[in-house]
Parts: C-alpha cells; structure tokens; sequence
C-alpha cells in the first residue's frame, strides 16, 4: 500500500492526532491497572481508541497480571498473542468476559 503523500501542515496534524490517541490510550490502561474500570466498561466501547489495543497489552494491564501470565491466558484463551481487541470473535469476546466477569 502506497503511502499519502502529505503536505507539512496535514502531517503535523496527523501526528498530534495519532499522539492524542495514543495518550488516551495509555489513560484507560492505566484506569484498568488501577481497578478504576472494568473490562467489561472497556470492551463496551466500541471506538478506534479501544479497538487497536492488543489484547495482550489489555491483559497486561489488568492487576495481578504480568507478561508470562498473559501469555497462558491468551493461549488458554485460544487468541492469538498480535490480536487486537478489534478482531476478537463473538466466542473469544465471551471467554475472555468469562475469565474477568468483574
């Protein structure tokens, strides 16, 4: 795929964009990893922002879980470990609710 060729000021707004998106993202982390919202409030949403998280790094920011204990999870879970919370099936949505009802 070819790349837009932008003009100074549509890349200087790109990247203001691309760098809010990535701060929020990192705020709803952390509310996670806080106890300060729930998985399931975090999976309601449906917006660009939520959908291009891994879910690797999702379960990494739930408390008490590290990287060697995401990773069982995620292949307990049957989800591939560069799966991002976009393209989670119907199936994987309900088994990873299930492992996190809170």
């Amino acid at each position: 795929m070819a790349l837009l060729n932008l003009t100074p000021v549509q890349r200087a707004e790109a990247l203001k964009k691309a760098a809010a998106v990535r701060h929020e993202r990192g705020e709803l982390l952390a509310q996670l990893k806080a106890g300060d919202l729930a998985l399931t409030a975090l999976l309601e949403r449906e917006d660009s922002v939520v959908c291009k998280i891994r879910v690797r790094r999702l379960l990494e920011s739930l408390p008490g879980i590290g990287s060697v204990r995401a990773g069982q999870l995620l292949s307990g879970l049957g989800i591939s470990e560069s799966r991002r919370v976009q393209g989670l099936g119907p199936a994987q949505r309900a088994r990873l609710l299930a492992q996190f009802p809170h």
